[in-house]
């Protein structure tokens, strides 16, 4: 008995970016080579060779040389063409997350708002603004981590009445004070 070897499927090599521990994004699928695949498969159809050589030479299993096959046989040659990426669309289009991503990068207040900080609401009102397309706040969050690779950032909150010269009299005088010296026990 003579083993065949099966080829892997193409996948382009791109790097795998890592937003939780949890979930990795898979690496894309060479759609072009698939499609040379199935054009490779249908030239051997019209020379008449088996299913099982075409599984064999074009490195796929035969059920799928056998799905390959009655499409061609219903449609030729255009059956068998790519259809594209899978997947629903995006709503957004390149030069629209351009302006959004320019708008964002420019800062809040630039684009009107009192404070310089981004909250979702805000970044879901711009895209509105700017696209006419509307997000729910809670989905923005998925578009700026996805699309542009930003970072969730908390801004740094200050007392409007703090009063560091205090902080640092507490931190250096009378915490000594307070903690415990060196022969305190622990239970």
């Amino acid at each position: 008995m003579q083993h065949c070897r099966m080829r892997t499927i193409p996948v382009k090599q791109t790097t795998v970016r890592t937003y939780s521990r949890r979930r990795q994004l898979r690496p894309r699928r060479d759609l072009e080579a698939m499609e040379q695949s199935r054009m490779q498969a249908a030239d051997l159809f019209e020379e008449g060779v088996i299913p099982a050589e075409i599984a064999r030479r074009v490195g796929v299993q035969h059920q799928i040389v056998s799905q390959w096959r009655k499409a061609w046989r219903r449609g030729g040659r255009d059956a068998l063409r790519s259809a594209g990426p899978a997947g629903r669309r995006r709503r957004l289009s390149g030069d629209q997350l351009q302006t959004v991503r320019d708008a964002l990068t420019a800062g809040a207040v630039a684009n009107g708002y009192y404070e310089d900080v981004w909250t979702l609401p805000r970044v879901a009102e711009l895209i509105e603004h700017q696209t006419g397309v509307s997000y729910h706040p809670g989905h923005v969050w998925y578009l700026l981590r996805n699309l542009f690779d930003w970072s969730w950032q908390r801004p740094a909150r200050r007392a409007v009445e703090r009063n560091d010269e205090a902080i640092d009299h507490w931190v250096k005088k009378r915490w000594p004070q307070l903690k415990k010296g060196r022969g305190a026990r622990m239970r």
